[in-house]
């Protein structure tokens, strides 16, 4: 947990980002492989890749802990390659702080830590190739990032890419119940649950959406939960499908068109309901794939500019059909 001044005004995001490799939650296989990097030192250039929220920046930082000690703020670099993703930063920043003399203990060494690397020019990566190779005896390279195919050949192969997996439901239920202990937040399971929902894995969402709804409201449950995230509510997408299922047309399209007037954008529509298919017990397993199939069309359709009240319309007729068909 982080030691931070004036700690009730920060993000808890912030407040309680782990410090050690120990504290983080979830993918024990791939912190275990981060744990005997900082037990033995010399560690590789490393490439770790997965979804937002799951721990990537916060690992790296916590290995550079546990492998550099009091030394971490002096030989460690952290930027962010989505703000400085150009060649010049790599020539500038990157390549001077390699330059710098730190004293070290024997099989450390300086740690330059790129966070969204995926965002990186190509240019900028040729760039940092090179820095990586003229630089290898005194620092490594920590690269985070979203998709690891972004990230040119030439840099894979030179780094040990480790993967993160999205966080469980149960992990993060762990590490809310956990939070809201500390901070005396008053909650009920379903608030929870909610909260879980509107992050999909992603534990950074997670505690924003607690600390916003507390701030918010004071007392989290489900309501006040989508109140603030603003999101459509699942039970309003669960009493659509049940419609659809039972071929009611007219009540089915009735939920679509009111979500759509009170300004939930259709990607959100089109997102909640995905999601909210995928684990709604109303629908018979068969017709649920038939519906996330054409769930997915309408969503592409969506994304790529296609009128968007008359896409979801349809496609909340074409389900309502397809019970009638099978």
């Amino acid at each position: 947990m982080a030691d931070l001044k004036n700690s009730e005004t920060i993000p808890w995001v912030e407040k309680y980002r782990p410090m050690l490799l120990n504290d983080i939650v979830g993918n024990e296989h791939t912190i275990e492989r981060l744990k005997h990097f900082a037990k033995h030192g010399n560690v590789p250039n490393l490439i770790i890749s997965g979804p937002p929220g799951c721990g990537k920046t916060t690992s790296i930082w916590a290995l550079a802990r546990e492998l550099l000690g009091k030394h971490v703020k002096e030989a460690c670099l952290e930027l962010n390659a989505s703000d400085d993703r150009g060649i010049d930063v790599v020539r500038n920043k990157i390549k001077t702080f390699a330059q710098t003399r730190v004293t070290l203990p024997a099989g450390r060494h300086k740690m330059i830590i790129l966070d969204e690397a995926d965002s990186m020019t190509e240019g900028a990566q040729q760039a940092l190739r090179k820095t990586m190779e003229g630089y290898s005896k005194t620092t490594r390279f920590a690269l985070a990032c979203n998709q690891s195919d972004k990230i040119i050949e030439p840099l894979q192969s030179r780094c040990a890419i480790v993967r993160y997996m999205k966080l469980s439901d149960a992990e993060m239920l762990l590490r809310l119940q956990e939070v809201a202990a500390m901070e005396n937040v008053q909650y009920d399971d379903e608030g929870l649950v909610a909260i879980l929902f509107t992050a999909q894995g992603d534990m950074r969402q997670a505690l924003n959406n607690l600390q916003c709804t507390v701030s918010g409201y004071g007392y989290v449950n489900a309501e006040n939960v989508y109140k603030v995230c603003d999101e459509p509510h699942p039970s309003m997408m669960e009493d659509m499908f049940v419609n659809c299922v039972k071929g009611k047309v007219r009540e089915a399209s009735e939920t679509i068109h009111l979500l759509y007037r009170l300004g939930y954008s259709p990607e959100d529509i089109i997102n909640t309901m995905f999601r909210v298919c995928k684990v709604c017990d109303k629908i018979p397993e068969l017709l649920k794939l038939e519906f996330l199939r054409e769930i997915g069309i309408c969503h592409v359709r969506i994304v790529e500019g296609l009128s968007t009240l008359v896409q979801l319309s349809g496609l909340v007729a074409k389900m309502c059909m397809m019970n009638e068909a099978s």
